[in-house]
């Protein structure tokens, strides 16, 4: 905890001035003018989110592939890493400009591609056996750190940097609350089996941490002129608290997930890259599955 204390702070430093920067250099000139892929002469939105989400998908399938080395799956570092960057690129809009326009399309492609490059990487080992768990591999990379997580990319591109600010922090609050309140009051085990350290109480402190940030947040941006989607301030603070608590819950339910990858590959944190923290899927882990709810969720308001 000590570690964390000290720690957990240079990481939120770092990620607000990253987004700050981001925010800040959107629109300004720049050298690259590619219409067909979107640069027009001026800084596109997420130019400092993308390189620093690339870096975090091929640290995070680094980590990955040591999990599955450890059920015995023939994973590559180099290659998992490569298809969960790909993965990452396919949320951009860089796929569908490259299929003349057709998202799907492109999308369709780059996972068949995946699947071809998953027998290619397996075929090296000249063994038949593990050859679906290898091409699986491949896949879930594609999918998890590249797909699902690249819709935290997609709500930067579609909106303020700022917007992201409150979707992270409303996840992480989740975190937080849960922890502390399962500390205090926690008695009854959430799920014994699988996270022996989670309560239900602390699962419902989180829960309502998420709302009060959610709230507050989305309130705040609303004043601020951030994001405005309409209605009076006493609605959007109860949309925002709903949509808050959905997303405590999802991020909940992804910290649980890879606490049962971890647990089938028979270790604690995924690596010890981040003093306190474990490796880069344990901090990414609740954000990652809820990138895609939050996206929906600020598609349907605006």
């Amino acid at each position: 905890m000590r570690t964390r204390l000290l720690f957990g702070p240079i990481l939120i430093a770092l990620l607000l001035a990253g987004l700050w920067l981001d925010q800040a250099i959107e629109g300004v000139d720049w050298p690259l003018d590619m219409p067909p892929l979107g640069f027009d002469g001026t800084a596109p939105p997420g130019v400092v989110v993308l390189p620093v989400m690339l870096a975090i998908a091929g640290l995070g399938a680094r980590e990955l592939a040591i999990m599955l080395k450890a059920k015995n799956v023939h994973a590559s570092r180099f290659t998992l890493a490569v298809t969960a960057v790909l993965g990452l690129l396919a949320s951009t809009p860089l796929f569908a400009t490259l299929a003349k326009g057709d998202g799907a399309a492109g999308l369709a492609s780059a996972a068949a591609a995946m699947v071809l490059v998953g027998i290619l990487h397996h075929a090296r080992t000249k063994k038949s056996e593990g050859a679906m768990l290898s091409i699986g591999a491949v896949l879930f990379a594609f999918v998890y750190l590249g797909l699902t997580f690249g819709f935290l990319l997609r709500i930067r591109l579609e909106h303020s940097a700022w917007v992201l600010v409150w979707v992270l922090a409303t996840v992480k609050s989740c975190d937080i609350f849960a922890y502390f309140t399962g500390k205090a009051i926690g008695k009854r085990k959430l799920i014994l089996w699988l996270s022996p350290g989670k309560t239900w109480e602390g699962l419902i402190g989180g829960v309502i941490g998420s709302a009060i940030v959610g709230g507050g947040g989305l309130a705040l941006l609303t004043h601020l002129g951030i994001f405005n989607p309409g209605g009076s301030p006493a609605r959007l603070a109860l949309v925002g608290a709903i949509a808050g608590a959905c997303i405590g819950l999802a991020g909940q339910l992804g910290d649980l997930m890879a606490s049962m990858m971890k647990r089938d590959a028979g270790i604690k944190d995924s690596s010890a890259l981040l003093p306190g923290f474990g490796g880069i899927l344990d901090v990414i882990d609740s954000p990652i599955l809820v990138a895609p709810l939050a996206y929906w969720t600020l598609a349907v308001w605006v």
